[in-house]
């Protein structure tokens, strides 16, 4: 082969692989994966965002996030109408309420939508939800530490996001039937409070509960402002010594209270890879594959996958206690 010939299949050969690759790219960028989450400006799904645009810019997936301005569900639905008229390829949706948004995902699968829920196992019209710990796990090991930290007796109230939040519900009846059984000198006081999506309403809730209780002795709370509202309270008052407080939350927005034994613990999953996985099975689906049992998702390694209940569990807990707490704000949550 003369050399003239040689260069012309080199730069041929080239031309091809770039080729190859745009269309790759090209290809994935035409993916679009739009994930509604409950609401927008606070530091979990600030977290979550994060996610979504790191593992958008490692594969080149058009992902990105709609954070509606209250945890509304009304606000959701007008973001998923948006995101049909859009002609996404996937949906992801973190449920404020799973009533009022069925009609309108069942819309978008009409129009060839694929659906991904988190934190909405029950959610229907969803094609698959995927979940960072089981509904059981994570409500018993929350009790197990409010329970340890009232001394196994006592008072208790209850907080969730709000009362049409599945998960945040599912989690408390876990948790309250774990206490029934084990801990039967507890008892929570009337029924829980949907205030743990804002730190105003739970200040306020706070301040009532401890008002008409003077000898409450703990606060369990399912919702990541819902610690954050509460310590702000215990701590005004000088009760922390006095008031358990467990819940989950962003670790940067509640470091100090940790720290200074406020709050005394809970747990969480990291938002950051929840928001990694809404792009890597967005994208999946977009090409027309399926989850597997077994296979690897970023930031959890194997998973399992239960078809008949469209359900992808992974188990990835982190502690939010004085040795872990410092670790989980390095990583920016």
């Amino acid at each position: 082969m003369t050399l003239t010939r040689r260069a012309l299949l080199a730069t041929a050969t080239a031309g091809l692989a770039a080729s190859l690759l745009q269309a790759g790219l090209a290809s994935a960028a035409d993916e679009q994966v739009g994930i509604v989450v409950k609401i927008g400006g606070i530091p979990w799904f600030n977290a979550m965002e994060a996610g979504i645009k790191q593992e958008s810019e490692k594969t080149g997936v058009n992902a990105w996030m709609v954070g509606p301005t209250q945890a509304d569900a009304a606000q959701q639905v007008r973001a998923i109408e948006d995101l049909i008229a859009r002609k996404v390829n996937v949906i992801g949706i973190v449920p404020n309420d799973s009533a009022a948004l069925a009609p309108v995902l069942g819309r978008a699968r009409d129009a060839g939508i694929k659906v991904i829920s988190h934190e909405g196992p029950d959610q229907e019209n969803r094609d698959w939800d995927f979940e960072l710990t089981t509904t059981e796990a994570y409500g018993q090991a929350h009790m197990d530490l409010l329970a340890r930290e009232m001394g196994e007796t006592g008072e208790y109230i209850v907080y969730v996001g709000s009362l049409t939040v599945p998960l945040h519900n599912a989690w408390a009846d876990a948790a309250i039937a774990y206490q029934k059984e084990k801990c039967p000198n507890m008892t929570m006081l009337g029924d829980r409070f949907g205030v743990a999506e804002s730190v105003d309403e739970t200040i306020k809730t706070t301040q009532d509960q401890l008002r008409a209780h003077p000898d409450l002795k703990g606060i369990l709370t399912f919702g990541s402002q819902g610690p954050i509202g509460a310590a702000r309270v215990l701590e005004d008052r000088e009760v922390a010594d006095k008031v358990a407080l467990v819940g989950g939350f962003s670790p940067g927005q509640g470091v100090k209270y940790v720290k200074n034994g406020t709050i005394r613990g809970g747990f969480i999953w990291n938002p950051m890879t929840a928001g990694e996985i809404f792009v890597q099975l967005g994208a999946m689906l977009a090409r027309g594959e399926e989850p597997k049992d077994g296979m690897e998702l970023v930031g959890v390694g194997a998973v399992r996958v239960l078809p008949d209940q469209k359900l992808i569990q992974a188990q990835k807990l982190e502690a939010l206690d004085k040795e872990n707490i410092d670790r989980l704000v390095e990583l920016g949550l």
